[in-house]
């Protein structure tokens, strides 16, 4: 891994104490999502991420298994909270990247394209009308489309761990190439299959890739994530 080149963890936490405790563990290399779907109002998420932000805690605001209907609250939340890091469907990145920048907010804002089957073609239709459309698109078009409008980042879900690293692989390679620099494999990553899955995008040009581990770190038991799986990923070499 180059001097440029950067590993984040997105992660879950059960509650703020836990979440403290991954933040004071990983500092800069980890956010903790916070899903708008797991709450009833815009107001109670807005309280958990200011609660979060207050307390030293990297805040990603996300929809909640990529569900497209939460779109509106993401970027409504994102406004009121002001959060280091923005999960958005691709047709809504670009109003949400909008909408704070008016706010002279400037976060990590990504679309989340989704794997076709066949590498080098995907899906942008990842919003609540058009994912009924299975129509797709190059990397190239989807990575470019993002690029124009100012989006940073690419979210590529769902991956289902190292079952599609040829997908993965395609699509970094058309992010880097289009000047997108952060490139966020999501769904099925684990302990044991991250550093292949980020060493494919490393190897394909990204220089930040942030890898969303949630179910795969959390102690079944308690709920809460996993301060040793945790140290584990931030001792991986690349």
């Amino acid at each position: 891994m180059s001097a440029q080149q950067h590993v984040v963890f997105n992660v879950l936490a059960k509650d703020l104490e836990n979440a403290k405790e991954l933040a004071e563990v990983a500092g800069d290399r980890v956010l903790i999502g916070v899903m708008v779907k797991d709450f009833s109002s815009e107001a109670e998420a807005i309280r958990q991420v200011q609660s979060f932000k207050e307390n030293g805690v990297p805040v990603s605001v996300g929809l909640g298994a990529a569900d497209p209907t939460m779109w509106k609250k993401v970027a409504d939340v994102s406004v009121q909270t002001k959060p280091h890091h923005v999960n958005q469907i691709f047709p809504a990145a670009g109003y949400t990247l909008g909408r704070l920048e008016e706010n002279g907010e400037f976060p990590i804002i990504n679309g989340v394209v989704e794997p076709s089957g066949t590498p080098g073609q995907v899906y942008i239709t990842t919003g609540p009308v058009s994912t009924d459309y299975k129509e797709k698109v190059s990397c190239e078009v989807a990575a470019s489309m993002l690029a124009e409008i100012g989006i940073q980042s690419v979210k590529f879900y769902p991956i289902e761990g190292a079952k599609r690293l040829d997908e993965v692989a395609a699509m970094a390679k058309a992010a880097a190439n289009a000047g997108l620099k952060i490139f966020e494999p999501t769904g099925g990553i684990s302990v044991d299959n991250v550093h292949e899955i980020v060493k494919t995008c490393l190897d394909n040009g990204i220089e930040t890739v942030i890898p969303h581990l949630y179910t795969s770190l959390i102690d079944k038991e308690t709920g809460i994530t996993e301060i040793t799986k945790m140290k584990q990923l931030l001792e991986m070499q690349w």
